[in-house]
């Protein structure tokens, strides 16, 4: 244990060349005329290193600090899953109540859906950030809260039973954002200020539910663009399963508290179970446990333990990389879309804890095995008869949409009023694919066509009606 701190002092020790070394990682992105990255590496509850790399702002050349303020994406799970905590040590609900005890409206499947499944991603409710896009919502389509909860009242399945399977769903946490209002009477972005960010000093850390609210020393959000960059960022203000704001510096006091939680810090008689809930992974129903604990992960990296979450959303990206027995961190929070904050903060952690960590991942590893799988062959080609069968207006009562789909040059083409639309590609029997998107087609026993089944990652077994044949 000894030799080990005594390898870690002169590992953190060195850190004038190891500073060198980090601006070097971020090189691309250090200069005038690019967004980019703010940096914070945390050791023993103090910042050995913090630096901003590129402009915070484009328009006005404001650089980036550890001080900006970046939207970071589904990092903030994590915090969302802290009110919950907080709300369960509070005495004022129970991990395991069904959520229909606080959301009523939502459709009884027949089965439990709890808060524990939501916190671990078990729950089986569709993904609403991809329903509204099957529904054939743009990117700059505005929605409500309201609408979320009324788009998730109409589904009359679930993607699995609860506890089945662990399938990453924004809609569980942002419903746990609504029981934190059915249960306090204050939306989460003020129970967190109240319960968790005000009594941690965390002075610059919101929950942005209002698009409209004026956010000192914000980043702006950029993607790339032909000549260069655009502004990227949302007018929509469903928070919990994303939207806090924070920065580098804020984060220190969440990492302190990881570290050394004290009685004072939030009022809490047991400090200590609050991360020993946060850290609990999650137990699917056949007994296999997930690296998924409460909007953390549980991981290694190079031989060490790592408890992270990464997080991306419109032109933010965003890394929280812990390294538990070395009470060491790496925060990357980016307001760049095509940074990959993750990778950049592992080559950080190389710096620093390079001595204590195995060898390096090989990058031959694994890609030759994922390319050596069989290219799905395409089917034999259709006639236009036999294409035409398939198109039609197609409607789904639980989206309350609908889909068209024609023939065109002899193609199959699916509308839907987004970037969805475009050529259906043939992959078996009945089957189109469209991008991420499957309509696995029905019969009837005259084997006519009755409607499709859809199939888009979070989102399963969505049943399309044939309304009428074009």
């Amino acid at each position: 244990g000894l030799l080990l701190m005594l390898l870690l002092e002169s590992t953190v020790a060195q850190t004038t060349g190891a500073a060198f070394r980090v601006d070097s990682v971020f090189a691309m992105y250090d200069n005038t005329r690019s967004p980019g990255c703010a940096v914070g590496v945390i050791h023993k509850g103090e910042f050995v290193f913090r630096r901003g790399y590129g402009m915070a702002n484009l328009e006005y050349g404001i650089p980036l600090a550890s001080s900006s303020v970046f939207r970071i994406g589904s990092t903030s799970k994590q915090f969302t899953a802290a009110a919950m905590v907080l709300l369960a040590q509070d005495g004022r609900i129970s991990l395991n109540d069904d959520i229909r005890k606080y959301l009523p409206e939502l459709p009884d499947y027949g089965v439990q859906v709890t808060i524990r499944h939501l916190l671990h991603h078990t729950s089986g409710i569709r993904d609403y950030l991809t329903l509204a896009y099957l529904a054939g919502l743009r990117d700059d389509d505005f929605f409500t809260d309201e609408d979320v909860v009324t788009m998730l009242s109409r589904q009359r399945e679930l993607n699995f039973s609860p506890g089945g399977e662990h399938l990453y769903s924004n809609s569980g946490y942002f419903l746990l954002s609504q029981i934190v209002k059915r249960v306090t009477g204050v939306s989460l972005k003020q129970y967190a200020q109240e319960r968790l960010f005000g009594p941690l000093g965390m002075a610059n850390t919101h929950f942005h539910d209002d698009h409209t609210h004026i956010v000192p020393q914000r980043a702006t959000g950029y993607a790339p663009s032909d000549s260069g960059f655009r502004i990227s960022i949302t007018t929509l203000e469903m928070v919990g399963d994303g939207g806090i704001f924070t920065s580098v510096d804020d984060l220190l006091e969440w990492d302190r508290f990881f570290y050394a939680p004290s009685v004072s810090d939030l009022h809490l008689d047991r400090p200590n179970d609050f991360w020993t809930v946060m850290l609990t992974r999650g137990v699917l129903n056949k007994g296999d446990t997930l690296n998924y604990a409460l909007g953390l992960t549980h991981g290694e990296y190079r031989g060490l333990k790592v408890i992270s979450h990464g997080g991306a959303f419109v032109g933010f990206r965003a890394e929280m990389m812990r390294f538990p027995e070395q009470s060491f961190t790496v925060i990357c929070l980016c307001n760049l879309s095509r940074s990959h904050p993750t990778a950049l903060a592992r080559q950080v952690a190389d710096i620093y804890l390079g001595d204590l960590m195995g060898p390096k991942p090989d990058p031959q590893d694994g890609s030759s095995a994922a390319g050596s799988g069989e290219r799905e062959s395409e089917p034999l080609p259709l006639s236009p008869g036999q294409l035409a069968e398939y198109t039609g207006t197609y409607y789904s009562a639980e989206l309350d949409v609908t889909y068209r789909i024609s023939l065109a040059n002899g193609d199959l083409r699916l509308e839907v009023g987004n970037d969805l639309d475009g050529r259906l590609r043939r992959s078996a029997v009945d089957r189109m694919r469209r991008g991420g998107v499957t309509l696995q087609f029905q019969r009837d026993a005259d084997g006519m066509i009755t409607g499709f089944v859809l199939d888009a990652g979070r989102v399963k077994n969505l049943g399309f009606t044939l309304l009428s044949e074009d």
